[in-house]
């Protein structure tokens, strides 16, 4: 079983210029250097590919970001055929 039972998804910011999720609890900016792939000897006992961790004051919670990773990418193509 999971330590991180309550664990939240991340979100895609809207409107913005550069892609930038948000904290799925807070909605703080989760910072690029505290997400990183779910893999390897510390994996977090968590069903996604990319975690990120707020770093916002009284958070510090534990989003999943697979789902505003793809939706980032999706726009990223979207601006890409756009040009």
């Amino acid at each position: 079983m999971s330590e991180y039972h309550d664990f939240y998804i991340a979100r895609l910011a809207e409107n913005s210029t550069v892609p930038t999720l948000l904290c799925g609890h807070c909605q703080s900016i989760l910072p690029a250097k505290r997400i990183f792939a779910n893999a390897g000897d510390n994996r977090y006992d968590l069903p996604c590919d990319t975690i990120g961790l707020c770093s916002a004051d009284d958070c510090g919670a534990v989003n999943c970001c697979d789902e505003a990773m793809r939706a980032g990418d999706w726009h990223h193509d979207q601006n890409r055929i756009a040009v």
